[in-house]
């Protein structure tokens, strides 16, 4: 509704119902010959080896998702220079705990907005300014968590139970997942303050936002005292804070009619940090590369052991604490001394960086010259660290490929002095000293296997050609171009120490393969 062009209300209200029934399956296929026309072709003695081992042929899994929700949101306009909009949400998920505090959730936003270009003193200031508006917000709002956690009731499964003998086999049930009554939605309070404005009849535009989030009743693993025999179960553990800025600037440098040049820069900063964790962790899941966290520091932090030098002999020395917390030195005599599952005493280790880049952005310029387009687009990114490659190991064979790291390994005496890169070690070593294997992965998880994961990416670069509208007026084809792309055609910039290797992509589903460079060329018919 609309009062005397004065106030000005929108006002909506609903509800939505989800339900979402899935099943999956999985056979063994057992015979199946690919490169027949996949006909089947199986042995009985499959199947009795199966039923002797107590494994199965084929499976099914059911699984109901249920949610409804009711909401309501309203907004009110003076003048359209003051907006004041509020939105209130009441929803509940069959995926969480079955206490009402914990299954049913309500979450609102209020945000307010002041458009000083509606303003009468801001004529004055046309056309140096063509519009300002502040803007600001703060909600609560909520996530279910991931699908995969379905423990806010008790988990019962069937299955074959083993049995010395096939013939005595029987079905039974068993307790996959243990109840937990109170799991409830991943929740985070957030405060918005931006501002867009634009300059100079909008030849220049910009966007800021700045926003502070505390995150609390994060969904993860936590360790337990095994009470109903599980040791390890998934709840509400951990709270976290984080903050960031986000800039946007557009700007239409050149405009004249043979020829325009517009540029887009996007930077954006985020930072996080634990502020509590109620699970323990282990050494490995610290330095692995993955990212793992601590009260203290980044979500999906880096951590690594504190790598000294080499000895006269070309292997690593590490530093690290005893029970006592004091500082002790470890080579190849006491490399067994390292333990990787470590809970308890793991202050000596370094902390590198987040894992997730702390500052992302791009920058795009578009040139026009009649009818031809050329872009020019760049990514970058910045702030986070990268576990390079475990590639060092205490012994190698004809078929393992070694990077380049190994050309500056040591070699004889003295090399200790000029690099960091450990020997390969030799069949007596292995004889003289245990447990070098202990200390070759120490040094792929030390600190000196860490790298700056920041980049500056050749993003795309395209051309594109647009035939005159006056070669095609009367014509049946009223519109003709052709566009040639070319994207992640190289690496600005990155740290040496990656080799070669991608720092965007960085062992992306378990290897390390460059992201593909893509040419493209397309054509547009219009009717």
């Amino acid at each position: 509704r609309e009062f005397n062009e004065t106030h000005i209300l929108n006002s909506y209200a609903g509800a939505e119902v989800n339900s979402q029934e899935r099943s999956s399956d999985w056979s063994e296929g057992w015979g199946m010959q690919y490169d027949n026309g996949e006909l089947p072709f199986f042995d009985y003695l499959a199947f009795k080896r199966m039923r002797e081992r107590n494994t199965n042929y084929y499976g099914v899994s059911n699984t109901v998702n249920r949610q409804i929700a009711f909401f309501a949101t309203g907004t009110y306009s003076y003048k359209r220079r003051y907006t004041l909009t509020g939105t209130l949400r009441y929803e509940g998920s069959n995926r969480l705990g079955k206490a009402r505090s914990a299954r049913w959730l309500p979450t609102w936003n209020v945000a307010t907005a002041w458009n000083m270009h509606e303003e009468e003193f801001f004529k004055k200031l046309q056309p140096a300014f063509s519009y300002l508006t502040l803007k600001a917000s703060y909600s609560l709002t909520a996530d279910a968590g991931p699908t995969w956690v379905t423990n806010s009731r008790v988990v019962i499964n069937s299955y074959n139970p083993w049995r010395p003998s096939a013939g005595v086999a029987e079905s039974g049930l068993r307790i996959s997942d243990l109840e937990n009554s109170s799991l409830t939605y991943e929740k985070k309070h957030e405060l918005n303050i931006g501002v867009d404005m634009g300059f100079l009849d909008n030849r220049i535009n910009l966007a800021a936002d700045w926003y502070k989030r505390n995150n609390f009743d994060l969904i993860g693993w936590t360790s337990t005292q095994g009470a109903g025999g599980q040791v390890n179960r998934m709840g509400n553990v951990a709270s976290m804070k984080s903050h960031g800025f986000e800039f946007t600037l557009s700007t239409k440098n050149i405009k004249n009619k043979g020829f325009e040049w517009s540029t887009d820069l996007i930077f954006g900063l985020s930072k996080t940090e634990v502020t509590e964790l109620n699970t323990r962790s282990f050494m490995f899941a610290l330095i692995s590369g993955s990212g793992f966290t601590r009260e203290g520091y980044p979500h999906r932090g880096l951590f690594s052991i504190p790598f000294v030098g080499l000895d006269e002999q070309g292997f690593p020395i590490f530093e690290i604490s005893d029970k006592n917390n004091e500082k002790v030195l470890v080579d190849k005599n006491n490399y067994g001394t390292l333990n990787f599952q470590e809970m308890e005493h793991l202050d000596f280790l370094k902390y590198e960086g987040p894992t997730d880049p702390t500052i992302t952005g791009s920058f795009g310029n578009i040139f026009s010259i009649k009818n031809w387009k050329l872009n020019v687009f760049v990514t970058y990114s910045a702030g986070n660290k990268v576990r390079l490659d475990p590639v060092f190991r205490s012994t190698y064979n004809d078929l393992d490929a070694t990077p380049k790291d190994f050309k500056n390994r040591w070699r004889v005496p003295g090399d200790e002095k000029r690099t960091n890169v450990p020997a390969i070690s030799a069949r007596r070593h292995h004889q003289l000293y245990s447990n070098l294997n202990l200390g070759y992965n120490a040094y792929n998880y030390s600190t000196v296997r860490v790298a700056d994961g920041g980049f500056v990416r050749m993003k795309e670069i395209s051309l594109t050609y647009s035939l005159p509208g006056s070669l095609l007026e009367g014509k049946l084809l009223k519109s003709a171009s052709i566009k040639v792309q070319a994207t992640n055609l190289f690496l600005i910039y990155s740290d040496k120490k990656l080799n070669g290797q991608d720092p965007e992509f960085f062992r992306s589903g378990g290897v390390s393969a460059p992201v593909p460079k893509q040419f493209t060329c397309t054509l547009r018919l219009g009717f």
